[in-house]
């Protein structure tokens, strides 16, 4: 079996730079353990699987360890694909995923994604992560990821976490650490160790609790 497979830096206009994703399109669904297998080797942020279903199409995202339930700029990736070169004369997409039906639509060369809002809530303070990041947020909150409120973008940019004591926190896929930014309205990190990810270039996923 052949496997078409495209590498897309999301994120960017410039190559090597962005988020990259690879892009599989599938005939037919493939066993988990080989899909997992094929992500691993790849040992990129993210792989997605794309398999036409009707009109439009399924979507799966696996991290090198790990099938997750959202993924930003894999989503984006995919659309690209379709976009530029499975199907050029379409403008619009539907994807089913483990997150519901994702859309995302073509505008000159401006792709926009419909993403679910995943608002956090305050959550208890962890000792743990306090020692993981170094230092204790302002404020912690939780969705499907820790959400870290630090007061200023210096803090953000200089954080060095200890990474193996992330690992210890396993009820939360990663860890976002956000902060007003000094000329934007925010900035952010996203690190997720136990799904393969040190830290992620850019977070698509994360910024559907950033916004709410």
């Amino acid at each position: 079996m052949k496997i078409p497979m495209y590498q897309v830096d999301a994120f960017t206009d410039k190559v090597f730079c962005g988020n990259p994703a690879a892009v599989c399109v599938l005939e037919s669904w493939l066993a988990d353990e080989t899909l997992q297998s094929i992500a691993a080797e790849n040992f990129l942020p993210e792989t997605a699987y794309l398999l036409k279903n009707g009109e439009n199409y399924d979507l799966r995202w696996f991290t090198p360890k790990i099938e997750v339930d959202l993924c930003g700029h894999a989503t984006l990736a995919s659309a690209f694909v379709i976009f530029s070169l499975l199907e050029p004369a379409r403008s619009s997409v539907e994807f089913k995923t483990a997150s519901g039906v994702l859309a995302v639509t073509k505008s000159g060369d401006l792709l926009s994604m419909k993403f679910p809002s995943r608002k956090p809530v305050p959550t208890e303070p962890s000792s743990i992560l306090n020692e993981a990041l170094g230092e204790a947020p302002r404020e912690l909150l939780r969705s499907r990821d820790l959400f870290a409120v630090f007061d200023t973008e210096k803090q953000i940019r200089e954080l060095k976490p200890d990474l193996e004591k992330m690992k210890s926190i396993t009820d939360v896929l990663g860890f976002i650490v956000t902060a007003k930014g000094d000329t934007v309205d925010f900035v952010s990190r996203f690190f997720a160790p136990n799904a393969g990810i040190p830290e992620d270039t850019v977070t698509g996923s994360a910024h559907c609790s950033l916004i709410p």
